[in-house]
């Protein structure tokens, strides 16, 4: 595995890559979720390419980008295991240079959800991708669908840029009890800890409702919201149930919605979906 630290090294490597390359970006600190995106890849690919890069653009002012957990030389060792040719580790400077001054935005669907709660948030996911495909030139690029709204929004972003590559959007990969796997679980005390297995429990109540037929959005939305208040350590910030392509919140459900949820445990944010369908 080789580990490449500037952009243009990494253009040079890329002509060496055989066809097709298949690419993880990462924000490092990783977990089993990351790494079946890896394998994922490894599968459908003849080369596998993965970055680690905190990226400060999709961050706040108030947010945890100093904080955020960092271990690159655990990372590699997971990447080399699991089968990565090339690890792309820039610096901040590398990929924003003094008057770096160019954003990549996509509308609509960036001003719901994830994009009211965190207003710059995607203007820096888009960016910062679009730097990355265009520097490692991938065949496909893999994502978790964890970050349902995310993978959408780069979804539109490469059909409308006409960017050439393939987004791939890969099943959440959840703890033994059920928890979806985040790299901030890390800031979670054991109460904390034990308190957020109420997010999968309510998507489950909610996926039961939908299989026993029942299509009122608001229904399932209160059935969600009453299990999580159930517990006094869970803040609900919001949950959504919304279009799968245009995120648009629905009254009832004619085929299929994104059931969407943000709850935070004293500083962490954690995130959660399913598709009901």
């Amino acid at each position: 595995m080789q580990i490449v630290e500037t952009i243009t090294e990494m253009k040079r490597l890329r002509l060496q890559l055989p066809e097709p390359l298949g690419f993880v970006p990462t924000m490092g600190y990783l977990h089993e979720g990351h790494i079946s995106l890896v394998r994922r890849a490894r599968e459908e690919n003849a080369s596998v390419a993965a970055s680690i890069f905190v990226n400060p653009t999709q961050f706040g002012p108030t947010e945890d980008f100093e904080d955020y957990p960092r271990d690159t030389k655990r990372d590699l060792a997971m990447l080399e295991e699991a089968g990565t040719d090339v690890v792309f580790t820039p610096s901040v400077a590398e990929m924003y240079p003094e008057r770096f001054s160019s954003w990549v935005e996509v509308g609509k669907l960036t001003e719901r959800l994830e994009g009211a709660a965190r207003p710059i948030h995607f203007r820096g996911v888009t960016t910062i991708c679009t730097k990355l495909f265009n520097i490692v030139e991938p065949t496909r690029a893999y994502f978790g669908q964890k970050d349902a709204q995310q993978a959408l929004v780069l979804k539109k972003m490469v059909a409308d840029l006409n960017m050439n590559l393939e987004i791939v959007v890969c099943p959440i990969i959840r703890e033994p009890d059920g928890l979806s796997m985040s790299s901030r679980h890390v800031y979670l005390n054991q109460e904390q800890r034990w308190a957020a297995v109420s997010l999968y429990q309510a998507i489950k109540l909610a996926e039961e409702l939908w299989a026993q037929g029942e299509r009122d959005a608001e229904r399932l939305r209160q059935v969600v919201i009453e299990h999580i208040q159930q517990q006094p350590l869970a803040e609900i910030e919001y949950v959504s149930i919304a279009d799968t392509e245009i995120l648009e919140e629905l009254e009832t459900i004619t085929s299929s919605a994104l059931l969407s949820l943000v709850v935070r445990f004293g500083k962490t944010r954690l995130l959660d979906n399913t598709i009901l369908k």
